[in-house]
């Protein structure tokens, strides 16, 4: 099942902003001290399994197009060690509810 908020006006003004809070650097390259441009804006907490978590910037991630697909196993549409390491880092905060 995929998310539907896509294609959505509020998607495509929050992703930009995403980016442009990276200030376009994919940071799972980051990590390693490589600098490679962001063009994707990831899930950490994917939209499918966590909608409450979809618009939410803390759970939003810069990524280029290689690493986002390295976080995604494409035939399950699981998430990959790499994605879930990711998501084991970043916690919603207390204020968030889920």
């Amino acid at each position: 099942m995929s998310w539907d908020g896509y294609k959505s006006k509020r998607w495509k003004h929050l992703r930009y902003s995403i980016l442009r809070r990276d200030k376009f650097k994919c940071r799972e390259s980051a990590r390693y001290g490589i600098t490679e441009t962001a063009n994707t804006v990831h899930h950490i907490w994917p939209a499918e399994d966590y909608p409450e978590y979809a618009w939410s910037p803390w759970n939003l991630v810069s990524l280029s197009q290689t690493k986002h697909e390295a976080m995604h196993d494409r035939l399950t549409g699981k998430l990959t060690p790499l994605g879930e390491s990711w998501r084991r880092r970043v916690s919603p905060p207390p204020s968030e509810d889920g």
